[in-house]
Parts: C-alpha cells; sequence; structure tokens
C-alpha cells in the first residue's frame, strides 16, 4: 500500500480579497481540493474571474490561502520558491540584458560558478532553439522567441514544477500553435510537473494529461477530465473533438449560470 503523499496536494482552499473601491469582501476561489501527481501536465480552464491564476499564484506562494492550505510533497507552501519556475503571459524579460544574460541572471544570483553557468546556459538556450540570439536584447527578438526566452530563463534553474499563466495568449495563431507544440515536446523530454492556464478549450485538451474546470465567480472545482489521446495530439481528430465538445459544454453551463444570475441581480 502506497501512502506517499501526492506530489502537489490542494485541501480546501479558499481566497477571499477586500475590494477597498467598492468596501466589499470578494471571493475567488472556494473549497478547492486538488492533487497533481510528479510529472502530469494539469491545464486548467474557465470562465472569465473564476480564480484561475489566483489558483496558480497560492501554488507560487505569490498569495496565501484565506483557509486550507497548499502541499508540495507533504510540506505546506507558505512562500515563492526556487523549485516552482512561474512563466507569465507578459514576458518577463529585463530590456537592458541581452538573452543569454537573461537567462543567467537566476543562476548567478545563487552563486552558481561561472563555468556551470554558462555550460547550463548554453544547454537550454540550445533546447529552446535560441542557441544564436544570445547577444540580442529582447527588443530585437520576435514574441514568439522572446516567450522562448521567459521559459528558458525558468528551465535554466530546474524547478520542480513548471507554473504558466496563459504565456501564449499574446501571441499570433501561427506562433502560439507552434510554441503549443514545442512545449509539448518539451514536457515529454523533461516530465516536469506542469500547471498551465489557460482560457482556450483547443489548447487545454492539446497539452494535458488532465483539464480542470472551475466554475464560474467564486471559482470552484467543477469537473476535472482526463486526457486519454496519444501524443502528438490532432486537433482535427473525432476523439479530440469529442473532448473539446464536452468541455465547452461545461463552460457554456457556467458563462450562461453566471450571467443569468447578472440578469436576476
Amino acid at each position: 500500500m502506497n501512502s506517499a503523499p501526492p506530489f502537489i496536494a490542494f485541501r480546501n482552499v479558499y481566497k477571499r480579497f477586500r475590494d477597498a473601491r467598492e468596501g466589499r469582501v470578494v471571493h475567488a476561489i472556494e473549497d478547492v481540493s486538488l492533487d497533481i501527481e510528479r510529472g502530469e501536465f494539469v491545464t486548467v480552464i474557465g470562465p472569465s474571474g473564476c480564480g484561475k491564476t489566483t489558483l496558480l499564484n497560492i501554488l507560487a506562494g505569490f498569495e496565501q490561502p484565506s483557509a486550507g492550505e497548499v502541499l508540495l510533497e507533504g510540506q505546506r507552501i507558505d512562500r515563492p520558491g526556487a523549485d516552482r519556475g512561474v512563466v507569465f503571459q507578459e514576458y518577463a524579460l529585463f530590456p537592458w540584458l541581452t538573452l543569454r544574460q537573461n537567462v543567467e541572471y537566476g543562476p548567478r544570483e545563487r552563486g552558481i560558478p561561472a563555468l556551470l553557468i554558462r555550460e547550463l546556459t548554453d544547454r537550454t538556450l540550445g533546447m529552446m532553439g535560441l542557441a544564436g540570439a544570445e547577444n540580442r536584447y529582447p527588443h530585437e527578438l520576435s514574441g514568439g522567441m522572446r516567450q522562448r526566452a521567459a521559459l528558458a530563463r525558468v528551465l535554466v534553474n530546474d524547478p520542480k514544477i513548471l507554473l504558466m499563466d496563459e504565456p501564449f495568449a499574446a501571441l499570433d495563431a501561427q506562433t502560439r500553435a507552434r510554441l503549443q507544440r514545442e512545449l509539448a515536446g518539451l514536457w515529454m523530454e523533461t516530465r516536469k510537473t506542469v500547471l498551465f492556464v489557460t482560457h482556450s478549450v483547443e489548447e487545454a485538451v492539446l497539452l494535458a494529461d488532465r483539464v480542470v474546470a472551475m466554475t464560474a465567480h467564486p471559482g470552484r472545482l467543477k469537473a476535472d477530465v482526463r486526457i486519454a489521446l496519444p501524443r502528438p495530439r490532432d486537433p482535427t481528430s473525432p476523439p479530440f473533438n469529442d473532448y473539446r465538445r464536452e468541455l465547452e459544454k461545461l463552460l457554456t453551463e457556467e458563462i450562461t449560470a453566471e450571467t443569468t444570475t447578472v440578469g436576476v441581480a
């Protein structure tokens, strides 16, 4: 009998904010319990304002739950840590540093020897298809290259978990599709544990082992759907579209319920 705790465990997590402008308490997420095993790729979808990013920020240690707890390997998360790397929609690159200097920043701050930093950086830049662009500044890179650079800056620190908050949302459709394929390949190679927030049902099904759907505000767990499709996945295939229709139906139910509630109010 395996008594080991889940790799990541959300336990009855609530998050409330005080809206200073309106003078009221906002219930962002309510009673969320969720287990994620090591090496799983989990995507989170839900209507706007349902608390997807709040859930990610609590796992990152940027925010604390109002009630409940989040555990990593059985230990409560109460602050950010190098074991969790976060990739945002914005590229979060230092504009005054070259691509190489941006990627090297984390290892330098951790005091890693210079030769090892160079080795780690070269390997990571190669893995992300950025070799040859090391001396360019962020403004000299395309949107896709900047997002690859942001991911490289996280990966060079070898985190246990990748937390990704709509990282491809600002990209054009062609670049987004290419980076989705590259991320899927990278996950197959590294088997990092990934929590990925997205508004796109297609993106969620394309990437994930499991898709977690949240209710409209306040965010609760509505469904946890395991995607039993081989990789690489074909978005035009009938099985893929069966999953997409199932998840879109769940989201439509929540959006309709939220609209009805607002209308009644």
